[in-house]
């Protein structure tokens, strides 16, 4: 009996995992089938950004902006099929997060050491004061909250990156984000064309005119653009002045998660006893993780080309989920307020990272 007995045990053993395995299967699959056409619109609207990008004139656009304003325009004139709804929301929060996770790879510790003491203060200065000056303002304009922590993201950090990675904490609706990427492109261009007008009169030397070009310029396209107009040692300059801004990402996507949880604590009701968890971006963590691996492992040019690439293109196919999502009646109903907003944000992070710039020599 015993050895029967033996004999026979691994049989139900071996069907529950037959039945396992074939659940999971199955399961992948029908999620896959769900996912792929949503996918693979916000993959050709992406696709359709870097054409576009290079068309003469357009270069200076970058395709994370374009890939919205086509989104936006799709949706609202065609619309955006039910059938596409899981894989433009699987592109809006999983792919942001690894293409997030990915930007650490364009930073290198030594980089915000070759900024120095100087230049690290004056960035982290920038936009610390950046991010409170216009949360403050947004109060005073009656901006909604969320929608005034989105702008001032964008405006202290880096542009629709730095928008769309803060709100996995904020959550705020669609129409905010894109109202918020909106402003932030606008002013960013806007700075493009002037900064390289300025150093002359402002007297500023090319390592000068490079950090604050990167210090208080939105998008890094932008700050390229506009640096290198005043030679390569301003334009080189001014790259690592705004990837250092972008490593400061992660603590400022970290504090703002905390406090949304906060905020949350205090509005529970007394009969409600459970704590509320803080939204954590693990993703974040991520992050600031292959900024560490960038900085002690030496990657090839080729392979970080091919990274920096693939990176643009998921942030691209994000932003153009973002748009396949976005309801122009909505956008603006938001009114005047936000835009006033983002031009108060715009011109106190030149004013403030010039003021200390030239202060400190």
């Amino acid at each position: 009996m015993p050895l029967i007995s033996a004999s026979n045990s691994p049989e139900p053993v071996n069907d529950r995992s037959s039945a396992r395995l074939i659940f999971l299967t199955q399961w992948s699959g029908r999620r896959a089938r769900e996912l792929l056409p949503g996918l693979c619109l916000t993959s050709i609207v992406a696709g359709a950004s870097f054409g576009i990008r290079m068309l003469p004139g357009m270069t200076n656009f970058s395709p994370l902006i374009l890939s919205m304003v086509i989104g936006i325009a799709y949706h609202n004139i065609v619309g955006t099929a039910a059938w596409a709804k899981q894989g433009v929301t699987f592109s809006l929060r999983r792919l942001l997060r690894i293409a997030i996770i990915l930007l650490g790879l364009q930073l290198t510790s030594s980089q915000v050491i070759e900024l120095g003491d100087r230049g690290l203060g004056i960035i982290a200065a920038t936009v610390l004061a950046t991010f409170a000056f216009t949360v403050w303002i947004g109060k005073l304009l009656g901006v909604e909250p969320k929608l005034a922590q989105l702008i001032a993201a964008g405006t202290s950090i880096c542009g629709a990156s730095a928008v769309i990675a803060t709100n996995t904490v904020t959550n705020a609706d669609d129409e905010d984000v894109a109202y918020s990427v909106a402003c932030v492109t606008v002013f960013g261009s806007a700075a493009m064309f002037v900064y390289p007008l300025l150093p002359g009169l402002l007297h500023l030397d090319p390592r000068g005119f490079g950090l604050w070009a990167g210090a208080s310029i939105h998008e890094i396209a932008q700050v390229i653009a506009a640096a290198f107009q005043d030679g390569q040692k301003a334009g080189e300059f001014a790259t690592i002045a705004k990837l250092t801004r972008v490593m400061l990402l992660a603590p400022m996507v970290i504090s703002i998660g905390l406090m949304t949880a906060r905020s949350a604590t205090r509005r529970q009701s007394a009969a409600d006893k459970t704590t509320a968890r803080p939204p954590m971006p693990w993703f974040v963590l991520g992050f600031v993780v292959l900024v560490g691996v960038n900085s002690l492992v030496t990657i090839p040019a080729e392979a970080k080309a091919s990274i920096v690439a693939a990176t643009t293109f998921l942030l691209s196919i994000a932003l153009a989920a973002m748009g396949l999502e976005t309801n122009i009646a909505k956008l603006a109903s938001r009114g005047l307020r936000p835009a006033l907003l983002g031009a108060f944000s715009f011109l106190f992070i030149a004013a403030f990272s010039l003021t200390l710039i030239t202060l400190t020599g």
